[in-house]
């Protein structure tokens, strides 16, 4: 005969293990929700528009407190925050990932290149920033291999050495207006290589690709345009995990060869 003492006792035992764990399961979620709102992010790199500097499948970590907070700080761009709080401008050159307008319902990520009130133009791939040229100078070309994530127009497809597929891209260095540099690829003539002058708005920055010729950026009316500031979610810092996409996620023997272990811990 069953004793209804232990069964009740037993009964209070599973409950109470069911509420520890639930009760740690929640602490859990608030933990990461509190990390990935107001410390670091990941986000994984989508498409060839920040070539030489950003590949597809880098992961990389962004800062958070960088730009201030707003919605879009927050998952799912939870209205929980009102505007901004501790607001703060980007530098330009900075690397950042921002909810891309009008939809705001994609991040993307792209370089800032304009700030409130200054102008920007582009006269025959050139970038004119506050009516100066930005120097921009001719180096060693962008050589990249061919990989089930990666592939290249027959205009830029080439061998190396051992007969491998790689694409080349013609690269150049920038240095805008204080120093800070970073490298852009020329694919040759775009429609976005001349444009009118833009003047950016106060609360917004101007957003540009790397891969000029290959990224839909603030140079286009049917794009993004001019990004509010509160759209900024943070600054891209350090990459954490590269892959060339051609492991398979449920073969962990085919991760190590599909890594791209020279990019892991490269900074911003």
């Amino acid at each position: 005969m069953a004793n209804p003492a232990r069964a009740r006792r037993a009964s209070s035992t599973q409950k109470s293990e069911w509420r520890e764990t639930l009760v740690f399961l929640v602490k859990l979620a608030l933990f990461v929700f509190v990390i990935r709102s107001f410390l670091f992010s990941p986000f994984v790199i989508p498409s060839g528009s920040m070539l030489p500097r950003t590949l597809i499948g880098d992961y990389l970590f962004i800062t958070k407190w960088n730009y201030g907070y707003s919605r879009h700080s927050l998952p799912l761009s939870l209205p929980l925050i009102p505007g901004r709080i501790l607001p703060s401008t980007p530098e330009r050159g900075d690397v950042a990932v921002f909810k891309a307008p009008p939809a705001d319902n994609e991040d993307w990520i792209k370089r800032v290149i304009g700030l409130p009130g200054d102008t920007i133009q582009m006269r025959g791939g050139q970038l004119i920033l506050n009516g100066r040229a930005v120097p921009k100078q001719r180096i060693a070309d962008f050589v990249l291999p061919v990989t089930p994530n990666f592939g290249c127009e027959a205009v830029f497809q080439d061998d190396d050495a051992e007969g491998r597929p790689i694409c080349r891209y013609p690269q150049y260095r920038e240095t805008l207006p204080g120093g800070r540099s970073y490298l852009v690829l020329d694919q040759g003539f775009s429609p976005a290589d001349d444009t009118g002058v833009f003047t950016v708005p106060a609360g917004h920055v101007f957003m540009m690709g790397d891969n000029r010729d290959d990224s839909k950026d603030s140079r286009f009316a049917d794009s993004i345009g001019f990004v509010p500031l509160e759209n900024l979610q943070g600054k891209a810092v350090v990459t954490f995990w590269s892959t060339d996409g051609s492991a398979s996620w449920l073969k962990p023997w085919t991760w190590p060869g599909a890594t791209r272990w020279s990019r892991i811990g490269e900074g911003f």
